[in-house]
Order: C-alpha cells, then sequence, then structure tokens
C-alpha cells in the first residue's frame, strides 16, 4: 500500500505542525493519483467505449471492430504496467488493490460476454472462463486470513493465452487467421482450467497449514 512519507507522517520524530491532520489527510488523498492508479483507470474507463465499438453496426463493421481492438490493446497493455509501476516504485494503495483485479475482469468480461452475444464465442468458453476468474477470486479471500496465493507461471501464461485469443476474437478474421485464433482460445481455455485446479490445491494447502499453525498455537498457549 502507498504510504504516507516519513516526514509527512511524523517519522522524523518532530511534533507536527498544527493543522497536521489535515495535511496527513492531503497527502492521503493525493498518493491515490499515481501514474498506477491513473492507468487502472483509464482501463475502467475505457470499457464501455470498448464495448459500444464492438457491438456498432450490429458487431459486424470491421472498421469498428478494429477500434475495439485497439481499446482492448490498450487495457492489456496497461494492465501490464500498472501492477509493475506500482510494485517497482511502492505506489501501492488500497485503492488499486481493490480496483485493478475489477478492471481486469471488466475488459476481459465484457470483451467475452460480446463475443458471445455476437455468436462470435461459444457461450461455455464465456462461461468457464468467468466462473474461473470468479471461483478463484473469491477463493483467494477465504484463505487469505491463512495467507496469500502468489501468481505463478502459468497464471501469467494462462492471462498472456487469454488475452491473445480475446483479442483476436475481437478482429474480423477470417481464413487462417480464423483457425488460428480457435486454436489459440483451445490453449487459454485448457490453461484457465488447469491453472485454476491447481490455484485450488494451493488454497486447500494453505489453509490445511494455517489451521494447524492456529491449533499448534492455541495449544502451547494453555
Amino acid at each position: 500500500m502507498t504510504g504516507v512519507p516519513a516526514s509527512a507522517a511524523g517519522g522524523t520524530g518532530r511534533t507536527p505542525a498544527p493543522g497536521g491532520k489535515l495535511g496527513a489527510a492531503a497527502v492521503n488523498q493525493a498518493s491515490l493519483w499515481n501514474i498506477a492508479n491513473i492507468l487502472t483507470m483509464i482501463r475502467l474507463v475505457l470499457v464501455p467505449g470498448f464495448v459500444m465499438l464492438l457491438l456498432a453496426d450490429g458487431g459486424y463493421d470491421p472498421a469498428m471492430r478494429a477500434w475495439a481492438w485497439a481499446a482492448f490493446a490498450v487495457a492489456m497493455i496497461t494492465d501490464i504496467f500498472d501492477g509493475h509501476l506500482a510494485r517497482t516504485y511502492n505506489l501501492v494503495t488500497d485503492f488499486g488493490k481493490i480496483a485493478d483485479p475489477i478492471a481486469d475482469k471488466a475488459i476481459m468480461g465484457s470483451a467475452l460476454v460480446c463475443l458471445s452475444l455476437l455468436g462470435d464465442l461459444p457461450w461455455w468458453v464465456t462461461g468457464v472462463i468467468l466462473f474461473r476468474e470468479l471461483g478463484i477470486t473469491l477463493m483467494r479471500f477465504w484463505v487469505i486470513r491463512h495467507g496469500v496465493i502468489p501468481a505463478s507461471r502459468g497464471g501469467k501464461l494462462k492471462t498472456l493465452a487469454q488475452g491473445t485469443a480475446t483479442g483476436m476474437y475481437v478482429l474480423a478474421l477470417t481464413g487462417p487467421l480464423a483457425t488460428l485464433r480457435f486454436w489459440v482460445m483451445v490453449l487459454a481455455v485448457v490453461l484457465t482450467v488447469v491453472t485454476g485446479l491447481d490455484y485450488v490445491r494451493q488454497a486447500l494447502v494453505l489453509r490445511r497449514k494455517g489451521l494447524a499453525a492456529q491449533r499448534e498455537a492455541a495449544g502451547s498457549a494453555l
């Protein structure tokens, strides 16, 4: 979480100046407007615009779908950079922790649902991906008191495959490229299921270890 600098929070040991609480509040408010959070907010703003572009003229205008792809690509790129910037420059905030995953799922979920509404993507594919993403998010909250499930290499590959496949479906592709996007989506679905099952395994192991540690701590306290 992006914190208040030590000097602003009284970390230097000096007595806060009059109105210090107001000053600290102003610093906290300003800390929300860092580059990582701004990129996250841009991604959220892109969602309705992306949907309108994708569904324009019944979803069959190649030019509009190309613009929709551009919006989708910008959203995917900002997703990569905002997390990297937040970690590298200590810009992690409570707002970012909440808004970042919401923005990720909003752009991907809206793309999948719209593609299924247009008949370009089977509903079962959309259902599998969205069920997995929602389920893993809820599971992380379920075990968060025992620890954090780190993002795995497989999870990162899954995200890359999902973004690539979905982006290819957003474009009005035909011929060999349309065939290629089908197989990229197959890979994305396989990675979605496999990594989802691995996260479930990690969650169960983490919870079991956490409960065992709690029982051991309670026993030693007696």
